[in-house]
């Protein structure tokens, strides 16, 4: 009889988790070859492990900018600690073309399909999936199938907490530009933050607003150019972006300009955010963050707690933390020090280890 997990230990996962993981038993492999019309990103090795010879399938709408190369390593990292192989389809910001991604891993018969963004047009897929005995856990879209996990980063309490930080830093008033864009699930749930904070701090007004998710760094670095060339000095006091993509082409647009009066305040953590965020001279002050690493780790975790048997729950919901520039040291780091500056980025190395323990697989 399979092993259920325990509540406890399942809440654990909630946590975001920083300890490596590695199979018992590590016997070098040739690497496999991924499914055809897939993006070619194979392990240079495999391993023996809890999920030897498992074929895992990574379809995502999109893979822009940094958080997204970070998230797919820890999948990807995860993935091959398991001793399994990683495919990776990318749909290019096309929703039809992820809908059929979708159906071409199901056809090739993946042992688990893991989706990263997407919407409602992907459920009858992902119930076809589930249908057919295939393990799916889906990333950042508003999908409800029975059977299948949904993982998200808690995106309203992420906003809050960039919001009511850069209110203390205005002294709740003045002139501020959203960037944002409509269509992702992440996106629409951070804007009913925003919608609450403005209609409750009518001392801050919205003089602009804009978004697109195609080149979005570029796109928000030009379009920020032309509004401070249309506002001048003193008549932007904070520019508020519902993406890290978009903190980055706004911080650049006002470093160039030299419009050190205007503070950035983002969501979402990468490497190269980290750095500008460090950076003294950048506008960019603060963002409210998941570790993307470890949101892939999890997510691989909840797959292969599915190839063994185990339930699950159906909705899993990673609380963030804050990340702001007063909190970091002069000299450079990454996301992987940070949990020693920021309190409760990487989770609970306990929870990790009673995962492990469950799972009888050990670290080394």
């Amino acid at each position: 009889m399979k092993r259920k997990a325990t509540k406890w230990v399942w809440l654990s996962v909630l946590l975001v988790f920083t300890l490596a993981l590695s199979a018992c038993g590590i016997k070098k492999e040739p690497a496999a070859t991924p499914a055809s019309g897939a993006e070619d990103k194979p392990a240079t090795e495999t391993v023996t492990g809890p999920l030897s010879g498992k074929r895992v399938a990574l379809i995502m709408e999109f893979n822009t900018g940094t958080f997204s190369q970070q998230y797919v390593q820890g999948v990807r990292e995860e993935i091959e600690k398991f001793g399994g192989t990683l495919t990776t389809f990318v749909a290019d910001n096309d929703k039809a073309k992820m809908v059929s991604l979708l159906d071409s891993a199901i056809n090739q018969k993946f042992d688990a399909i893991l989706t990263d963004h997407g919407d409602s047009l992907l459920e009858p897929g992902v119930k076809k999936a589930v249908e057919q005995n295939i393990p799916v856990v889906v990333f950042d879209a508003d999908i409800s199938v029975p059977g299948a996990t949904v993982l998200s980063q808690d995106d309203q309490k992420m906003a809050e907490l960039t919001l009511e930080q850069m209110k203390k830093d205005i002294n709740g008033q003045g002139n501020i530009v959203k960037v944002w864009v409509a269509g992702f699930a992440p996106m629409e749930r951070r804007q009913v933050s925003y919608a609450k904070f403005m209609s409750e701090n009518p001392d801050i007004k919205e003089i602009a607003t804009f978004g697109s998710a195609q080149n979005p760094a570029l796109d928000t670095q030009a379009k920020m150019e032309a509004i401070l060339k249309q506002y001048p000095k003193g008549e932007i006091t904070a520019v508020w972006t519902a993406w890290d993509e978009f903190a980055k082409g706004a911080a650049r647009a006002i470093q160039q300009a030299g419009r050190d009066e205007i503070k950035v305040y983002g969501i979402d953590m990468s490497d190269e955010d980290l750095q500008m965020i460090q950076d003294p001279k950048n506008p960019w002050v603060a963002s409210a963050a998941v570790d993307p690493t470890d949101i892939g780790r999890v997510q691989v975790r909840y797959a292969y707690q599915k190839i063994n048997g185990d339930e699950s729950e159906d909705a899993v919901v990673l609380n963030p933390v804050y990340v702001q520039r007063e909190a970091l040291p002069e000299k450079q780091i990454s996301t992987s020090e940070l949990s020693e500056y920021v309190e409760g980025w990487g989770g609970s190395t306990q929870g990790i280890k009673d995962w492990m323990k469950d799972y009888g697989i050990t670290a080394k």
